[in-house]
């Protein structure tokens, strides 16, 4: 085994193919949330220490709105993304599909619990 090449050692163990557009996919969620999270902390800070008829009211208009809805749905995917690669680093065999069947679920269902919540305020 000490007279095996690097490349050597490398064949066989095969490649995802899906690592560029993973990296890609967080990259653009990355800076989306660069973008999102001031927008949200300016429109959440508005209504923070308001009743709730103030703030009821005011995600009644679509502005802020679809800037928490927009930031929800894309930090969950950013959170599903990061979660689902440390479980691929650090969890093996069957214990890891059902890991990341787990963290998906979580994500997506938090997610869409959040975006529901928030359309029920805008309505």
């Amino acid at each position: 085994m000490a007279f095996l090449t690097d490349r050597k050692r490398a064949v066989g163990m095969g490649s995802a193919k899906s690592g560029t557009e993973h990296h890609w996919s967080m990259k653009k969620s990355s800076v989306a949330l660069l973008i999102l999270i001031p927008f949200f902390v300016f429109t959440f800070g508005s209504a923070l220490g308001g009743t709730y008829e103030e703030v009821i009211e005011y995600y009644s208009h679509p502005f802020p709105a679809i800037i928490a809805a927009l930031t929800l749905a894309v930090g969950f995917k950013h959170f599903n993304d990061g979660a689902q690669v440390m479980i691929e680093d650090y969890v093996h065999g069957t214990a890891e599909k059902y890991a990341i069947i787990a963290v998906t679920v979580l994500s997506y269902g938090l997610a869409a619990t959040g975006i529901f919540a928030i359309a029920r305020l805008a309505i």
